[in-house]
């Protein structure tokens, strides 16, 4: 079964290293919008085939289109699933917000698995959005690794991790670009006269 043309698409949210705590944008987004959340066995020692296979398995569950809403390592989640699956036509685009370096010298043991980073075109429209002063990857190094991806960069200034500690709230100026990869806002709920 394929989706239907014009069908509102699944919005699904890919939390980095150590999950998305309560007071991140994608947390928020979840109560807010009711944007699912992939969870993973393993938020602690991240596994790139497990965490693969399990946006795969959770792709395939559902017959909407998707749009996947990527933090941190959850970009390199993207990019590696896109680069090895035979349903990327599921998905309509992604929003990759502050991709980290994983091949850095100085990167977590817990993130070993993760490089190289997989740096093969992405084959549906993306934009990242990165900071200039993420402690966790040079801005031109990232800059360069989402154009390799064929993203729409989209530089956020100074920002830090653009992750709680970044003071970013519900973050309406993220869920403006999430808009110009197809989603809308969710029906409002009926009111009862």
């Amino acid at each position: 079964m394929s989706a239907t043309p014009g069908q509102a698409p699944r919005v699904l949210l890919l939390p980095g290293w150590q999950d998305s705590g309560p007071d991140h944008w994608q947390s928020r987004w979840e109560r807010l919008h009711g944007y699912e959340r992939v969870q993973q066995a393993d938020w602690t020692w991240p596994r790139r085939g497990d965490w693969m296979a399990r946006l795969e398995e959770v792709l395939l569950e559902d017959d909407r289109p998707n749009l996947l809403v990527a933090h941190s390592l959850g970009c390199h989640l993207v990019a590696a699933w896109a680069a090895h699956s035979r349903h990327t036509g599921r998905v309509q685009g992604a929003l990759l917000v502050a991709p980290p370096d994983t091949e850095r010298e100085d990167a977590p043991p817990q993130l070993h698995g993760w490089a190289p980073m997989e740096r093969a075109p992405l084959p549906f429209p993306s934009v990242a959005l990165l900071s200039r002063d993420d402690p966790f990857g040079h801005f031109y190094r990232m800059a360069a690794v989402a154009e390799v991806w064929g993203a729409r960069l989209v530089d956020a200034g100074q920002r830090g991790h653009l992750n709680a500690e970044s003071g970013l709230g519900d973050w309406p100026e993220g869920r403006a670009f999430l808009r110009t990869l197809g989603a809308g806002d969710p029906p409002s709920p009926a009111v009862s006269p």
